[in-house]
């Protein structure tokens, strides 16, 4: 599906679980003109790998670079294209960003309960992980003004818990394709309404349970969560902070709680932000005051 194919898709379609608030916010988010980006760089052969970066507006130069991964339960209709306004919003800020595209779905189009399979293993990893690793030449290229020595790994929701993920290659099982031998060169990461913690998601029903689809199946998740889930890859020794929305019915409160407690217990501080009177969709969207607290939980980060 075209970007902007999965942009009007995603602007009629109602999550599961959403409440009035949610739909409002979503609605909101979704009706945000489309920014374009400055240039665009593939990192892989397929359509789906691809960035977008988006210079720092005013002329900067040596900025930090936010690297954007957006949600949409992994599933292939929800694409990069209702993140672009969260990403020009970003730029004005003065971020350099990158707004990735990694593949999600099944190959084939499978379809479950009348959606698209969420994720793609281990694809959707394998791009997640290529990305991370290709980002410092591509910005070289393509946005000079970004400094790679100072980046900060943004994502909402299902991109949550991949901006999660991709701070914590370096405690991934050993043998594992995506391992890193040293922690990332990371200046840290906001994870926004996150799916960070797989067993309260399993109890909430978390969309539905797409992260299950998104390890392959009942069959292989368990097996492969040790791999997957953020609260399984702790302590990561990069600084996290979570901005979480209370009125949130799609990724409740208690999975970020429960990944900041997982975090404790393995000796961890996350920091946890929680907005009164906001739910799932409300962070990313540049015309919600919500928006503005994650800008700054990003700068204080980034610099």
């Amino acid at each position: 599906m075209s970007d902007s194919a999965a942009h009007d898709s995603a602007a009629d379609s109602t999550d599961v679980g959403t409440v009035p608030r949610d739909r409002t916010e979503m609605k909101a988010l979704m009706s945000r003109a489309r920014v374009e980006p400055d240039v665009s760089v593939a990192y892989g052969g397929h359509s789906d790998q691809v960035v977008d970066f988006y210079a720092p507006r005013g002329g900067r130069e040596g900025v930090p670079l936010v690297v954007v991964l957006h949600g949409g339960e992994w599933r292939a209709q929800y694409d990069r294209a209702h993140l672009t306004p969260f990403a020009g919003f970003l730029a004005r800020r003065g971020f350099a960003v990158a707004n990735v595209e990694y593949r999600r779905g099944s190959e084939d189009g499978a379809m479950s309960g009348g959606e698209t399979v969420a994720g793609r293993w281990p694809d959707t990893f394998d791009d997640i992980a290529t990305v991370m690793d290709a980002l410092p030449a591509l910005v070289a290229d393509a946005l000079p003004q970004a400094d790679s020595r100072r980046i900060v790994v943004t994502g909402h929701s299902a991109g949550g818990h991949l901006a999660l993920w991709a701070a914590a290659r370096h405690v991934l099982p050993v043998g594992s394709p995506w391992r890193l031998d040293a922690p990332p060169r990371l200046r840290g990461v906001v994870a926004i309404a996150p799916i960070a913690d797989f067993a309260t998601s399993v109890e909430l029903d978390v969309c539905a349970g797409a992260f299950v689809q998104l390890l392959g199946g009942e069959g292989e998740w368990k097996e492969r969560r040790e791999s997957a889930d953020p609260s399984a890859l702790l302590p990561t020794g990069i600084a996290t902070a979570v901005v979480q929305g209370r009125d949130d019915a799609v990724v409740p409160q208690a999975v970020a709680e429960a990944y900041v407690d997982a975090a404790a217990r393995a000796g961890e501080m996350v920091g946890i932000t929680l907005l009164e009177d906001v739910g799932h969709y409300a962070p990313v969207d540049p015309g919600a005051d919500a928006c503005a607290v994650v800008a700054e939980e990003l700068a204080q980060l980034a610099y």
